[in-house]
C-alpha cells in the first residue's frame, strides 16, 4: 500500500503550462493551499483579536471616562441636589412667610370688610327705616291730600284754608302785638288780619281769597271756547274780590290806602299775572295788591323792617333824652367840682396859716424850754435865756 502511495505520488497527474505536475506536487501544493488557508484564517482572527482588543481596551477607556464622568455628574447633581434643597428650604420659608403675611392681611381685610359690611348693612337698615317712615308720611299725606281736596271742594273751607296759611305766614315773622286777626273796623268790617303801623300810622289789611273753582275749570278746559268761558269766569270772580276789598276795608285815616289780596296758591297767582294783567292793573288803581305766598312773606319782612326802624327811632329818641339829662348832670357836677375846688382852696389858706401858726408856736416852745432862770437871792429872780444872756 505504501507502494502504491509513492507511485501515486511520483506519478504525474495533471499537466500545467507543459510541465507534468505529479501527486506529491499536487500533494504539496494542496497543502501550501491549505496552509494558507490556514495561515490567512489564523492572520484573519488575530486581526480580529487585535481590533477587539483594540475596541476593548477603548470601550475600557471610555468606560473610564463615562466612570468620571458619571462620578462628576453625581457630585454635580449632588451639590445641585444640595443647593435645590437649600434653595427649596428658603423658598419654603418664604412662601410660608408670605402666607402667613397674605393670611394676615386676608384675615385683617375680612374683619375689616365684615365691620364695613356690618356699617353698611345698619346703615341700609336706618335708610330703609326711614323709607319706611317717609312712606308711611307719604301715605299718611296723601291722605291728607285727599282731605285737602274734599275741604277744598267746599267754599267756606276753601276760605279757611286760605285765612289760616295766610294767619301762619304773618304770625311766624311779627309778634303778636302788631297784628291782629279777625279785627273789626269803624265800618264794622271785619278783615282777615289787620297789621298795626308805628307811629300811629292807619294799618295795613290783609285779606284772603280763593278763586279755586275758576281756576280748576280754566284748567279742567279742552277747547278754545271752554277756556274762554272759564278765563271770563276768573276775572269776573277776581274783580269781585278786588271790589270787595276796596270797598270794604280802604277807609282812609284809618287803613293805609293799599290793601293786600291773599291768593294762598304760587300756581293761581302765576296764572292771574301771566293770563289776566287787565285784573292786576285795576286792582292796582283800587288800591289792592294782589300776592301770594311768597310775596306776602316777601311784604311783611317789608313791614318787619319797618317796624324796626321805628323801634329803632324810638330808640334813638330816648338815648337824645338821655344823652341831654346827662349833659345837664354833667354840667351841674362841673359847677359842683368848681365849688368844691373853691373851698379845697379856701382851706389851702386856712391850712397855710394854720400851719403858720404852728411854726411860730413851735419856735416860741423851743425858746421857752432854752431858758434857765439866774441863781439870786429869791425866787423872783431874773431868767436869761441859754446861750444869749438876754432876758425874754
Amino acid at each position: 500500500m505504501i507502494l502504491d502511495v509513492v507511485a501515486f505520488l511520483n506519478r504525474p497527474v495533471a499537466a500545467l503550462a507543459g510541465v507534468d505536475v505529479t501527486g506529491l506536487a499536487a500533494v504539496l501544493a494542496v497543502l501550501c493551499l491549505v496552509l494558507g488557508l490556514a495561515w490567512m484564517r489564523a492572520a484573519g482572527r488575530a486581526r480580529r483579536h487585535a481590533a477587539a482588543l483594540d475596541a476593548a481596551e477603548e470601550n475600557a477607556a471610555r468606560l473610564d471616562q463615562l466612570s468620571r464622568s458619571q462620578a462628576e455628574i453625581s457630585g454635580r447633581m449632588q451639590t445641585m441636589a444640595e443647593i435645590f434643597g437649600a434653595r427649596q428650604a428658603d423658598l419654603t420659608r418664604a412662601l410660608s412667610d408670605r402666607m402667613d403675611g397674605l393670611t394676615s392681611r386676608v384675615g385683617q381685610s375680612i374683619l375689616a370688610t365684615t365691620k364695613d359690611t356690618k356699617a353698611s348693612l345698619s346703615a341700609l337698615a336706618e335708610r330703609l327705616a326711614v323709607i319706611d317712615q317717609a312712606q308711611s308720611e307719604i301715605r299718611s299725606l296723601t291722605g291728607e291730600v285727599v282731605r285737602l281736596k274734599d275741604v277744598l271742594a267746599n267754599k267756606q273751607s276753601r276760605g279757611a284754608f286760605g285765612e289760616g296759611r295766610m294767619q301762619a305766614i304773618v304770625a311766624d315773622a311779627l309778634p303778636a302785638s302788631v297784628y291782629v286777626f279777625q279785627a273789626t273796623l269803624s265800618n264794622g268790617r271785619r278783615p282777615d288780619c289787620l297789621i298795626k303801623m308805628p307811629n300811629g300810622a292807619p294799618g295795613l289789611v290783609i285779606d284772603a281769597k280763593f278763586p279755586l273753582e275758576a281756576y280748576s275749570a280754566l284748567e279742567a278746559s279742552q277747547d278754545a271756547e271752554a277756556r274762554a268761558a272759564a278765563a271770563s269766569r276768573l276775572r269776573r270772580d277776581m274783580e269781585v274780590h278786588v271790589r270787595a276789598v276796596s270797598d270794604k276795608y280802604l277807609i282812609p285815616g284809618e287803613t293805609q290806602d293799599t290793601a293786600f289780596l291773599f291768593v294762598p296758591s304760587e300756581s293761581i297767582f302765576a296764572v292771574i299775572h301771566e293770563s289776566f294783567d287787565d285784573v292786576v292793573q285795576k286792582a292796582y288803581r283800587a288800591g289792592v295788591v294782589i300776592v301770594s305766598p311768597s310775596l306776602l312773606n316777601l311784604s311783611i319782612q317789608v313791614v318787619q323792617a319797618v317796624l324796626k326802624d321805628a323801634r329803632l327811632r324810638a330808640s334813638a329818641g330816648r338815648i337824645q333824652s338821655e344823652v341831654r339829662l346827662f349833659a345837664e348832670d354833667l354840667e351841674r357836677l362841673d359847677a359842683r367840682v368848681a365849688a368844691l375846688k373853691g373851698h379845697f382852696a379856701h382851706a389851702s389858706r386856712d391850712i397855710d396859716q394854720i400851719s403858720l401858726s404852728s411854726d411860730k408856736l413851735k419856735r416860741r416852745g423851743d425858746r421857752i424850754t432854752g431858758i434857765e432862770p439866774r441863781r439870786g437871792d429869791g425866787p423872783s429872780g431874773s431868767c436869761r435865756i441859754a446861750g444869749t444872756g438876754v432876758g425874754d
